[in-house]
């Protein structure tokens, strides 16, 4: 459902599905904005997934990716306010502009990444 709503440039820019990164395998991806969709479907809080998933994601934004983690409950309760959403993240810029010099060699700066 949710493909139908990105594909084609819907969302603004194109999306590719079921996009390989690393040793991954990413369900939606943005190559304009960086931004990687997941979704997760009751599978994701068994077992050793959460672990895995944890893994998974500190690699991907560990490689700069911006990663949306949404539940597939959601997608299917409302599809369009969803895509509208993922619409609205991939406006944003993944990088701001600085807000000063960058931190001298052997300064200690703190990295923000986007909610889960």
């Amino acid at each position: 459902m949710l493909w139908q709503k990105l594909r084609g440039g819907k969302a603004g820019v194109k999306f590719r599905r079921q996009h390989p990164v690393g040793p991954y395998v990413v369900d939606f991806y943005c190559r304009e904005s960086r931004l990687i969709v997941e979704i997760d479907g009751d599978g994701h809080d068994y077992a050793d997934r959460p672990q895995r998933d944890e893994t998974r994601l500190r690699f991907l934004r560990e490689q700069g990716y911006r990663v949306v983690r949404i539940d597939a409950r959601r997608v299917i309760a409302n599809v369009g306010s969803v895509a509208q959403a993922i619409a609205t993240l991939v406006a944003t810029p993944l990088h701001q502009p600085a807000a000063g010099p960058p931190p001298r060699p052997g300064e200690d700066f703190n990295v923000l990444h986007p909610a889960e």
